[in-house]
C-alpha cells in the first residue's frame, strides 16, 4: 500500500498526501483490508486550519519511525472532519466516553467492524509533560490487538453500547415563552458581566444565543436579554478575536476577556456573525455594530471568495508553522510603517503593550475604545493593512462546505438589502448558483453533495445541516429578490430532509435513511459551534411555511422544537438555534406582503420598511398582482397604489398604502 491522498478533492488530506504514512479515505476498501491484515484502524481525523493538527503532522505523520509503526500494523484513514462531520459525531462522542474530553486532532483506534476500543486527541511523538508519546502507543496497542483481542474487543462492544444509551429528544409539547424567558434568566447565570461571553475561557462566540437574545430583546422589550447581547458583542468586536485591520472573526478567544484568539477564521463564524451583527444594528441603530457588519461582509467576499462563486472553509491558523504571525505585531512594527507620531499614537490606540499580549513581545491588535480621530484611524489602518499584505498570508481551505455557504448567503442577502449593498446580494446570488449548478444533484436526484472543490463536486452526501442551511439560504435569497426560484428550491430541500433524515418522533437524524451505516446512527438536537441540523430545518421549515402558508410545515417546525422544553431552560446554550426558531414561533411569525412592481419607489419605501422589522422571524414577500407566491395570491393594489399585508398566527391587519402605518404594524425601531 502507499499513501492515497493526492487525489482527494479535501486541501486538509492533500496537505497529508506527501506523508510516509500509507494513508487511505474512509472507505469500505480500508475497512476490507483491516480485516485481510487482520490488523486494527487508525482513523486520524482533522481539518486544515487546526493547529495542533499540523504540529502532529509534523511531529509524527512526517517521521519516517513513526510511519513505519503505523504501515506495519494498522490501516491508517486520514478524515476531515468538515468533510464527514456525521462520521467525526460518532468518534468524537466515543472520545468523550473513552477520555473525558474531545478536540482535533481526534485519534481513534478501532477494529475491522468500526468499533472504538482507545481514543485521544494530539500525542506528541516521545512522551512529555505527563502524555504518553505516540509511538509507545502504537507499540502498545499493536501487542494488545495481538496478545489480548478478546479484552479490546469487549472494550469496543461497551463502548459501542454506551454510545447507544441516548435519552429522549422529545418533550410532552411545544414549550411556551415561559421557556424563553426560563432560558434567558439560565443565561444570566452563566453570563460574563465584566468581559461579556458565557463561561470561562476558551471562549467560542455564542452566535446562535445571540440570536435568540436579540429576538427577545424585540419581542418582549427584555433589557437583561439586550444588555447581554450587546456587552458579549461589543467584547467580541473591540478584542483581538476581531481582526482590526481586515475585519473577520476568529475561531474563538483563549482567554475570558477576548484578548487572544484561536487565528483560524472559519466561514460558518463570520456567516453567522455577520447576520448577529446586521440583527443588532436594525434593532438599536448601533454604529458600531454597522461597521462590524459592513467589515465583515467585505472580508467573506474579498477573502474567501472563489474563483468558481462559492465561498472558501476557513483561512489557517498558522504561517511559516507560526500561529498568529501573520496577524500579531510589536510597537516598533507598528511605528516603523507608521512613524514615530502616528506610530505611538497608534500603539496607544490598539493597546499593543511592550511587554506584549500575545507571546515573545508581540500584541494581538485591540480597538478597546473608540479613536478620537475616526479620519487619523482610517488612514493608520489601511497603512497598516497595506503592509500586512507583504506577510505570508494564511493557508485557505478552499473547499466549498454547502451548510456554510448557506449561511453565507442567508447574511450577505440579508446585509446587503438591509444596508443598501447591492454587491453583497448578488454575491449571495452567484454562491446560491453554485450550489445548484455544482451540489445539488449531482448523481441525477435532488440530494445535495457536502464539498466541492475546483468546481468539480466531492463524493461526500449532504447531512442534515446542509439541507437545512442551503433551505434557509435560499429563503432569504427569496425575501430579498422576489425571484420565486428560491422559494421552489429551498421546499425541495426540506421535502429530503422530512423524508430522509426524519426519525418518526418529529426529529432528524444527522445522516439520510440510504447512508452507508456506523456503528451509531448520529442524532444530536444540541448547537455545536454552528447550528445543528435539527435547529437548522425547524427554522428553515417554520419560515418555508410563513412564506407559503403551508401549514404541515409548520407543524414539522412545532414537532422539532419540542425538544426546547427540555434543553431550553436547563441548557439553553446548547440550543440557542433553537431558542431563536422558538421566539419567532411564539411571535407568529409576522408575514409581509408587498403587492407592487419592484422598480415603483412606492414598493421600494414599503419594501425598505418591511426589511427593517425587528419582529422574530418575520417573512416578507414581494411581487406584482397576479403572483403565483402563496402569500401573495389574490391580493391586490389598494386603489392603483403599492400596498401592504400584514398578517400573524393567521389573523390579518387592514392593508396599508402608508410607510408608517406599515411600521407601526411590524414593529421598526423608531427613527427608520
Amino acid at each position: 500500500m502507499m499513501n492515497q491522498l493526492s487525489t482527494s478533492t479535501s486541501p486538509y488530506l492533500l496537505q497529508h498526501a506527501n506523508n510516509p504514512v500509507h494513508w487511505q479515505e474512509w472507505s469500505e476498501e480500508a475497512f476490507a483490508e483491516s480485516r485481510l491484515r487482520d490488523v486494527p484502524i487508525f482513523l486520524s481525523v482533522g481539518y486544515s486550519a487546526c493547529h495542533w493538527c499540523h504540529v502532529m503532522a509534523h511531529e509524527s505523520f512526517e517521521d519516517q519511525e513513526v510511519a513505519d509503526l503505523i504501515n506495519a500494523n494498522f490501516v491508517a484513514i486520514k478524515l476531515d472532519r468538515e468533510e464527514r462531520p456525521d462520521i467525526d459525531a460518532v468518534y468524537m462522542k466515543a472520545t468523550l466516553a473513552l477520555t473525558g474530553q474531545g478536540g482535533w486532532p481526534m485519534t481513534v483506534f478501532m477494529d475491522h467492524d468500526g468499533k472504538p476500543f482507545f481514543a485521544g486527541t494530539y500525542f506528541p511523538k516521545t512522551s512529555r509533560g505527563g502524555m504518553p508519546g505516540f509511538t509507545e502507543v502504537l507499540s502498545a496497542l499493536s501487542e494488545a490487538w495481538n496478545e489480548r483481542r478478546d479484552d479490546i474487543e469487549t472494550a469496543g462492544s461497551r463502548v459501542v453500547e454506551a454510545m447507544q444509551q441516548r435519552g429522549s429528544y422529545t418533550s410532552d409539547g411545544l414549550p411556551s415563552d415561559v421557556v424563553l424567558e426560563q432560558a434567558v434568566s439560565r443565561l444570566q447565570v452563566d453570563f460574563d458581566e465584566r468581559n461579556g461571553g458565557f463561561g470561562n475561557a476558551p471562549k467560542f462566540p455564542p452566535s446562535m444565543i445571540l440570536e435568540f437574545l436579540l429576538r427577545e430583546a424585540a419581542r418582549t422589550r427584555s433589557s437583561r436579554a439586550l444588555l447581554m447581547a450587546e456587552r458579549t458583542m461589543e467584547a467580541m468586536g473591540r478584542g483581538g478575536m476581531y481582526d482590526q485591520l481586515a475585519g473577520g472573526f476568529s475561531r474563538y478567544s483563549v482567554d475570558p476577556t477576548w484578548t487572544v484568539p484561536h487565528f483560524e477564521k472559519m466561514l460558518y463564524d463570520n456567516a453567522l456573525l455577520l447576520r448577529v451583527y446586521l440583527h443588532w444594528y436594525r434593532l438599536t441603530g448601533s454604529n458600531f455594530a454597522e461597521r462590524i457588519v459592513r467589515e465583515t461582509a467585505e472580508f467573506i467576499i474579498r477573502d474567501l471568495s472563489t474563483p468558481e462563486g462559492g465561498f472558501a472553509s476557513a483561512l489557517d491558523a498558522d504561517t511559516e508553522g507560526v500561529e498568529g504571525k501573520f496577524y500579531v505585531w510589536t510597537a516598533q512594527e507598528i511605528i516603523d510603517v507608521l512613524g514615530e507620531v502616528d506610530g505611538q499614537w497608534t500603539v496607544e490606540l490598539l493597546n499593543v503593550t511592550e511587554a506584549g499580549t500575545f507571546e515573545h513581545g508581540y500584541s494581538v491588535l485591540q480597538l478597546l475604545d473608540g479613536p478620537d480621530d475616526a479620519l487619523r484611524w482610517s488612514r493608520m489602518r489601511e497603512r497598516l493593512l497595506n503592509s500586512r499584505k507583504s506577510r505570508v498570508a494564511p493557508g485557505r481551505d478552499d473547499k466549498i462546505v454547502a451548510a456554510w455557504n448557506g449561511m453565507a448567503i442567508a447574511a450577505l442577502a440579508e446585509a446587503g438589502a438591509l444596508l443598501d449593498e447591492p454587491t453583497w446580494v448578488e454575491s449571495a446570488i452567484i454562491a446560491a448558483d453554485l450550489l445548484i449548478a455544482i451540489h445539488l444533484g449531482p448523481n441525477g436526484d435532488d440530494r445535495l453533495c457536502r464539498t466541492s472543490r475546483d468546481g468539480k463536486p466531492g463524493t461526500n452526501s449532504g447531512v442534515l445541516d446542509d439541507y437545512g442551511s442551503v433551505a434557509e439560504g435560499f429563503l432569504a435569497l427569496f425575501q430579498v429578490t422576489g425571484d420565486d426560484e428560491w422559494l421552489a428550491l429551498s421546499g425541495m430541500l426540506l421535502d429530503v430532509a422530512i423524508q430522509h433524515f426524519s426519525d418518526g418522533n418529529g426529529g432528524f437524524f444527522d445522516t439520510p435513511d440510504d447512508a452507508p451505516a456506523l456503528v451509531q446512527r448520529p442524532q444530536d438536537p444540541s448547537d455545536n459551534a454552528e447550528p445543528s441540523g435539527w435547529f437548522a430545518v425547524a427554522n428553515a421549515a417554520l419560515t418555508y411555511s410563513a412564506l407559503t402558508g403551508l401549514v404541515e410545515y409548520r407543524e414539522i417546525a412545532e414537532r422539532a422544537l419540542d425538544v426546547v422544553g427540555g434543553l431550553g431552560a436547563r441548557a439553553p446554550r446548547a440550543c440557542g438555534w433553537g431558542l431563536a426558531a422558538l421566539s419567532a414561533f411564539v411571535d407568529g411569525p409576522i408575514e409581509i406582503a408587498i403587492i407592487g412592481d419592484f422598480a415603483d419607489p412606492a414598493t421600494a419605501i414599503l419594501r425598505t420598511v418591511a426589511l427593517a422589522t425587528t419582529a422574530p422571524g418575520a417573512v416578507i414577500a414581494v411581487g406584482e398582482p397576479g403572483s403565483e407566491v402563496p402569500l401573495l395570491r389574490d391580493r391586490p393594489l389598494l386603489g392603483g397604489q403599492s400596498a401592504a399585508y400584514v398578517c400573524r398566527a393567521f389573523t390579518c391587519q387592514q392593508p396599508t398604502v402608508d410607510p408608517f402605518e406599515l411600521a407601526t404594524q411590524i414593529g421598526v425601531r423608531s427613527g427608520e
